[in-house]
C-alpha cells in the first residue's frame, strides 16, 4: 500500500472536512475547496482526523488513496495557511505592478502585458521585480504562476525574464569565433 496513503490528515481548528457521496468539502478561514471522491478510496473520520484506505488490492486503488490523501492534505492546508509563490523579474527595465485584481507586466515587449487573476488568488508586487501569488488551491496558484513565467521565461544567455524566486538559470556560454 501507498506509505503516503497509510497516514491520516489531521484536522487543525477551524477546519471542517465534510465527506458526502461524490465529493469530499474542507471548509476554513481560506474558503471552501472540494475534490471528487473516487470509488476505490475507503474514507473514514474520527477524532480530527481523515484516513484514506484502498478499496481494493489493485494497483490504481493503491495510488489512487495516496493522490486522494494529498489532494486532501493540501486542501486542508490551503484553507488554513495558505499557498504562496513568488516570481523575480530579471533584466533592465521589467518592472511589475498589481492592481486589484490584475497584474500588468513591463518585460521588454513593444507593449505592456496584462494578466488578469482568476477568483481565489491574489497577487502583490513588494518590490516592481518581485510578484507574489496566494491562494488557497495549490493547484491554482501553482498554474497562476506557471502561466505568468510563461509570458517572458528565463533565456538562456543573460538570464532575462522571469523566474521562480529559488530557480537557477544556467547560462550559456556565447560561441566563440
Amino acid at each position: 500500500m501507498s506509505r503516503i496513503g497509510k497516514m491520516p490528515v489531521a484536522i487543525p481548528a477551524g477546519v471542517e472536512v465534510v465527506l458526502a457521496e461524490q465529493k469530499i468539502s474542507v471548509k476554513g478561514a481560506g474558503g471552501l475547496l472540494t475534490v471528487a471522491q473516487n470509488s476505490l478510496v475507503q474514507i473514514t473520520s474520527e477524532e480530527g482526523r481523515v484516513s484514506f484506505k484502498a478499496a481494493n488490492d489493485s494497483r490504481e486503488a493503491d495510488a489512487m488513496s495516496g493522490t486522494l490523501r494529498q489532494l486532501v492534505n493540501n486542501m486542508v492546508i490551503g484553507v488554513s495557511k495558505g499557498f504562496e509563490k513568488k516570481l523575480t523579474l530579471i533584466g533592465v527595465g521589467y518592472k511589475a505592478q498589481a492592481q486589484g485584481k490584475k497584474l500588468n507586466l513591463v518585460v521588454g515587449y513593444s507593449h505592456p502585458v496584462d494578466k488578469e487573476m482568476p477568483d481565489g488568488i491574489s497577487v502583490a508586487t513588494p518590490t516592481p521585480t518581485e510578484i507574489v501569488i496566494k491562494g488557497a488551491d495549490r493547484q491554482r496558484v501553482g498554474q497562476v504562476a506557471a502561466e505568468i513565467r510563461a509570458i517572458r521565461p528565463p533565456e538562456p544567455y543573460k538570464g532575462k525574464g522571469i523566474r521562480y524566486s529559488d530557480e537557477t538559470v544556467a547560462i550559456k556560454e556565447t560561441k566563440k569565433k
